[in-house]
C-alpha cells in the first residue's frame, strides 16, 4: 500500500469504519495462513507450523539411507522394489538425508519458512548448504 494511503477511514455518517490491512492470503495444505508484508511487525508470535508430510519424508529418507549404508539393500533400485515405490521417487526422497543440518532441525521443530514444501525440496535441490538456505529463504 503507498505511503499516502489511509489505514483507516470513518463513513460521512460517522457509524462504520473501514481499515484497510496490507496482508496476503496463501492457502497451504488446506488451510489459509495470513502472510504480513515484509518488514511489517508480527502482530502475534509465529507458531511452529509442523509439515507431518514433510517430516514422514524426512524420516523415510534417513531409514532409507541407514539400510543402504548398512547393506541391506545394494541400491536404490532394491530398496524401491522392497518398499514398492517408484525408483525416482526414493531417489528423490534421498536427497532430503542432503539438507543442511540447521535446515533439517527447523523442519522437525516447524520452524520452515511458510513456502517450504516437500515437492519444492525434492526437485533440484541443490548440495551446497549455503545455496540451501538461500532457496529456503526465498520459498516465503
Amino acid at each position: 500500500m503507498p505511503s499516502e494511503a489511509k489505514y483507516a477511514e470513518l463513513s460521512p455518517d460517522g457509524k462504520s469504519l473501514t481499515v484497510h490491512l496490507p496482508l496476503t492470503l496463501r492457502k497451504r495444505g488446506g488451510r489459509k495462513i495470513i502472510i504480513s508484508p515484509a518488514g511489517a511487525q508480527q502482530w502475534t508470535p509465529a507458531r511452529p507450523r509442523i509439515d507431518s508430510t514433510l517430516i514422514r519424508a524426512l524420516a523415510r529418507a534417513f531409514r532409507w539411507k541407514h539400510m543402504l549404508e548398512i547393506g541391506e539393500f545394494a541400491t536404490v533400485i532394491e530398496l524401491a522394489a522392497a518398499e514398492r515405490l517408484d525408483r525416482s521417487f526414493v531417489s528423490h526422497v534421498l536427497q532430503l538425508t542432503l539438507l543442511a543440518p540447521d535446515l533439517v532441525e527447523a523442519i522437525l521443530d516447524g520452524r520452515q519458512p511458510v513456502g517450504v514444501q516437500l515437492q519444492a525440496l525434492v526437485r533440484g535441490l541443490p548440495v551446497e548448504w549455503d545455496r540451501q538456505r538461500e532457496l529456503m529463504a526465498s520459498s516465503c
